[in-house]
């Protein structure tokens, strides 16, 4: 909270727009009351209200959070602005009134955003994620720490050390698990942070992460020990995974969501 409460300063000092990405505003609430000294005894909500006072904006994909199937949603605190960006929603949604989401949906948003920072759900969802890290670690497993409270992020850099960069070892490993034991993951590196703007070469960053992310009210404890199974017969084969991928057909911006891959 202390870090939100500098950038709002910061950001009315130099008159530049402060707006939030809201997708795991609950987990980073729940984190602020068990971590941040003066919130303890606070509600969810109250602190929820704090975080969001700081802002000038929003913006929610509603998946995460408010635990529903589809839909997502903006908030501005000035109303000329939300007027400005009215326009494009016409363009590319319809109407305020008519298009975008059907009511049932926002329905369903707007009871996920209530149950969704109940604190004994957050609970109950971060402790599951802490037990799937914890077990994966028993396994010697290289994730990253501390864990969140989404998402367990797996170092693929350090799994296949012996595959260079420019075959993805990050893309490799997920692509890996999702064909030996049938679980979905995304790569958090090369393939995400795209090309060069200017020189159109593939970036690569220092880390090389696959994130393991845990859908809301669907998994039990059971399927977090599969998962980790699953990641552990990679993991101890790993000697055996010498190359990795090449692209074989990407699209211009945000590749990583529709990109095609083959096996070198």
């Amino acid at each position: 909270m202390a870090n939100l409460r500098e950038v709002g300063k910061l950001s009315r000092k130099y008159g530049v727009k402060f707006i939030i990405d809201s997708a795991r505003f609950a987990e980073n609430a729940y984190f602020i009351k068990c971590r941040e000294e003066g919130y303890a005894d606070k509600e969810i909500n109250d602190i929820v209200r704090e975080m969001f006072s700081y802002a000038d904006g929003m913006t929610m994909s509603s998946k995460k959070d408010a635990i529903v199937n589809m839909g997502g949603f903006i908030g501005f605190r000035d109303e000329e602005l939300f007027r400005q960006a009215s326009t494009y929603n016409i363009i590319y949604e319809g109407f305020i009134t008519y298009g975008g989401m059907s009511g049932r949906d926002m329905n369903a948003l707007a009871q996920g955003l209530y149950e969704g920072t109940e604190f004994s759900y957050l609970e109950s969802r971060i402790n599951q994620v802490a037990y799937f890290g914890t077990k994966m670690k028993q396994y010697g497993i290289p994730v990253l720490e501390p864990f969140g409270g989404h998402a367990i992020f797996i170092d693929a850099k350090k799994i296949l050390p012996d595959i260079p960069k420019e075959e993805f070892p990050a893309q490799t490993l997920a692509l890996e698990l999702y064909i030996d034991g049938g679980v979905r993951g995304v790569e958090i590196g090369a393939l995400m942070a795209d090309r060069d703007p200017v020189t159109h070469e593939n970036r690569f960053p220092d880390l090389k992460m696959v994130r393991l992310a845990i859908p809301r009210r669907v998994f039990t404890n059971n399927h977090m020990d599969y998962v980790a199974a699953a990641v552990k017969n990679i993991f101890e084969r790993r000697d055996k995974i010498k190359r990795g991928v090449r692209i074989k057909r990407e699209a211009p911006i945000m590749r990583h969501f529709t990109i095609e891959l083959e096996r070198i």
